[in-house]
């Protein structure tokens, strides 16, 4: 009878611990709401995941001010990965296994997003990433979302400015990371459709300080009208100075990884007149005063460069994006069970994010149309919107 009574003590005891842990089947945490991070806060893709880092904590911060959501705390757990695919997967091992996070937004990168797709698919762990490479999404998984817009997407816009501009042979540069590769393809693949001949197509090291070589190649080649560079840090500022060195003056493209002034201050006079595909938060004071976008890109524009000093990037802006997804899953789903947030979020409409307005479906986790971008250009080391 003793025995018994002290194992029915213990069993009471363990049943408090969980219940003060607030440790639920599914990793969601009853105190608070876990919401794990993966960014490059270091490293050759420091521009993307510094901001990234700085977002998030600022948002749970502004949230738990605020009482949190469904009146509990946002406990945000962040890592560096440094830009590392093989950092990136451990530390996705213990947020699901150890941290036993609701969600994991980043990383920072489409490299360490692929490699930790299939882990957070086999254990229905919802990601939202902030990187841009269409195969994140393309094929479909269950459980992964992502937030910038689509390769194919920027890819169609250039396109179509070139074809304003009467540009039909280009050079195609590509960085040898996932980014870089997955752009390459959406750029061949869509050339045809488009009326666009590659005729210089050269995949360079992702981590090359000169390209003179490449770009000198591009230059004795007859009829070329214009480069096209796809990839991170830190060709985008590189391949710009090198054209400029070598008398290369025909225009050049960037992807929508070019969203960072600071991109263009290491390129300096080089980057003036640079063309990419970007979302609106880098010209949102362009923007008329009824845009469904102005209010949200005002009010993170300001809260991130009053609270940290400088300029608000897309790349901020995609983990704004990832973060509020995920809170907005749970403020639709009125749960923290990861599968009524996943199902939340695959249904969610109408959703006004830094990128565009988000509208996610069974067939469709990045949510965004061609109208979540507009083309930009580099004018006076600033950027503005591209007028024809």
């Amino acid at each position: 009878m003793k025995e018994k009574l002290m194992c029915g003590i213990k069993v009471a005891a363990a049943a408090c611990v969980i219940g003060l842990t607030g440790l639920t089947a599914n990793g969601a945490e009853s105190r608070t709401i876990k919401i794990g991070a993966i960014f490059s806060q270091t490293g050759p893709a420091s521009f993307l995941g510094a901001p990234e880092a700085k977002t998030v904590q600022m948002l749970a911060d502004q949230l738990n001010a605020k009482g949190g959501v469904l009146g509990r705390k946002i406990e945000v757990i962040i890592k560096d990965s440094g830009g590392s695919p093989e950092k990136a997967v451990s530390f996705a091992k213990q947020l699901i296994d150890e941290e036993r996070v609701l969600a994991i937004v980043g990383p920072s990168t489409s490299g360490e997003t692929m490699q930790i797709k299939p882990l957070c698919e086999e254990n229905k762990m919802i990601l939202v990433s902030c990187a841009a490479a269409e195969t994140i999404v393309n094929p479909l998984a269950k459980y992964v979302f992502k937030t910038p817009q689509k390769d194919s997407q920027a890819v169609t816009w250039i396109y179509k400015t070139m074809k304003d501009m009467g540009i039909s042979k280009i050079a195609v540069l590509s960085g040898n990371d996932g980014f870089g590769m997955a752009g390459k393809k959406q750029l061949e693949d869509l050339a045809p459709a488009h009326g666009i001949q590659i005729v210089v197509n050269e995949v360079y090291d992702k981590g090359a300080t000169d390209l003179t070589d490449i770009l000198t190649k591009v230059k004795g080649t007859p009829g070329v009208q214009a480069v096209v560079n796809w990839s991170i840090v830190p060709a985008q500022s590189i391949i710009a100075k090198n054209m400029k060195q070598i008398g290369l003056n025909i225009p050049l493209f960037q992807s929508h990884g070019f969203g960072n002034l600071k991109y263009v201050q290491q390129a300096g006079v080089a980057a003036e007149g640079i063309l990419f595909p970007a979302g609106r938060l880098l010209v949102v004071d362009e923007l008329p005063d009824n845009h469904p976008q102005k209010k949200v890109l005002a009010a993170y524009k300001k809260d991130y460069e009053t609270q940290f000093k400088e300029d608000v990037s897309t790349f901020g802006g995609h983990a704004y994006d990832a973060f509020m997804v995920v809170i907005e899953g749970v403020k639709k789903a009125r749960s923290t069970d990861r599968d009524k947030v996943r199902d939340a979020i695959e249904q969610l409409k109408g959703f006004v994010g830094t990128a565009g307005v988000f509208n996610y479906s069974p067939t469709d986790h990045t949510g965004l149309g061609l109208d979540a971008f507009e083309m930009l250009t580099v004018k006076n080391g600033k950027f503005v919107i591209y007028k024809k």
